[in-house]
C-alpha cells in the first residue's frame, strides 16, 4: 500500500512516501516502513475578485480588509482597480488557503445579499 502525506509549510512542503509491506500480519504492531523525503515548492494560486453591478464598493473594501488583511488605503485602491478593470488578482497563496479565502468571501457576500465572486487561477 502506498501512502502519501504532504505537509505544507508556507510555500515549502515535504513529501513523505511510505511503503507498508502487505505480506506482514495485521497483528504486528509496527510494520516495516521505507520512507523517502523530497523538499519542494508548493504551487501558488491567485485569488481573483470580479466586479459586478450589485455589490457595493464599501462591501468590497470591507472584504479586502477583513478577509485578506488589506489596510484601508490599499483596499480602496484595489476596489477601484476591480471596478474599472472588471477583475483583479488580490492574493497569491497555496491552493488550500486560496479555496478557504474564496469560500469566506462567498459566504460573507451571500449573507449580506451580494453576488460578489472570486475565482482561483494558477500563478
Amino acid at each position: 500500500m502506498l501512502e502519501k502525506n504532504i505537509v505544507p509549510s508556507l510555500r515549502y512542503c515535504t513529501l513523505v512516501i511510505a511503503m507498508v509491506h502487505p505480506n506482514k500480519p495485521d497483528s504486528e504492531k509496527y510494520p516495516d516502513i521505507e520512507t523517502e523525503e523530497r523538499d519542494g515548492l508548493v504551487p501558488l494560486y491567485w485569488v481573483v475578485m470580479h466586479n459586478d453591478p450589485v455589490t457595493t464598493m464599501d462591501f468590497v473594501v470591507l472584504v479586502l480588509m477583513q478577509i485578506f488583511g488589506y489596510d484601508p488605503a490599499n483596499a480602496e485602491e484595489t476596489m477601484y482597480r476591480i471596478h474599472h478593470n472588471g477583475l483583479e488578482k488580490i492574493a497569491l497563496m497555496p491552493l488550500e488557503r486560496a479555496e478557504f479565502k474564496v469560500s469566506a468571501v462567498h459566504r460573507a457576500a451571500r449573507a449580506s445579499g451580494f453576488p460578489l465572486t472570486c475565482t482561483i487561477e494558477p500563478e
